[in-house]
């Protein structure tokens, strides 16, 4: 799961990234409104942690601004303005949910879930690209009814590959979508990630389904 945190607390910012990253969440983080705007309108998020308060654009106008471009990515505000006209105003705007500061992180984490469970339905939780499954809340690969055993990162591949499937799919897509923005990963990491993908999922199998799309990028070609 991709998740942007938009804090300018910077103790703050690196703590929440690095114990979402402990959950094994891929995250993106930035310390100001325009940024984390930006960043919500470059790539596909499954939920956002927003603070109100940010420099440069205010938490609020960063809601009203994706909404208004088609962006539904989850948004939960994480903020230390308690009063219940903001909390009203927040969920007005259209935040998923709001929690004020201090918070417990275990509180957080299970609120975060809730979210991203809510904008799933129960056929987005499970894809099926022919005899394979890939199945997020259980993050668990099948395929022709055998589990296949796969890193949390080649999930992640995987993943964004099978929400994509029968679409090609550039190598920098797959680099945006399944590491941070700011992460410096080897120019071959995605080759090397496919690579391993295609030892466990396609490997035995008569039916080649992770296909190399020359100067292009990749593709799950699936039945439709």
């Amino acid at each position: 799961m991709h998740i942007l945190i938009a804090e300018d607390e910077q103790d703050l910012n690196r703590i929440l990234k690095r114990k979402l990253e402990e959950e094994h969440y891929v995250v993106d983080s930035c310390f100001d409104g325009k940024s984390a705007l930006e960043y919500l309108l470059l790539a596909e998020y499954d939920g956002a942690i927003l603070d109100i308060m940010l420099p440069e654009m205010n938490g609020f106008d960063i809601l009203k601004e994706i909404r208004k471009n088609g962006v539904q990515t989850p948004v939960m505000f994480l903020t230390a303005l308690s009063d219940t006209k903001d909390i009203v105003r927040g969920l007005d705007e259209g935040a998923d949910d709001y929690m004020v500061k201090p918070f417990e992180f275990s509180e957080l984490l299970a609120r975060l879930r809730v979210l991203l469970r809510k904008h799933n339905t129960i056929n987005e939780n499970i894809y099926r690209c022919g005899d394979l499954e890939v199945d997020v809340n259980k993050q668990l690969v099948k395929r022709g009814g055998k589990v296949i055993e796969v890193s949390p990162k080649e999930f992640s591949v995987l993943l964004y590959l099978i929400r994509n499937q029968n679409i090609v799919v550039s190598r920098q897509q797959i680099e945006s979508n399944v590491w941070n923005i700011d992460h410096d990963i080897s120019s071959n990491v995605v080759d090397v990630y496919i690579r391993f993908l295609r030892r466990k999922i396609d490997e035995g199998f008569e039916d080649k389904i992770i296909q190399t799309i020359r100067g292009v990028g990749y593709v799950l070609k699936c039945e439709k």
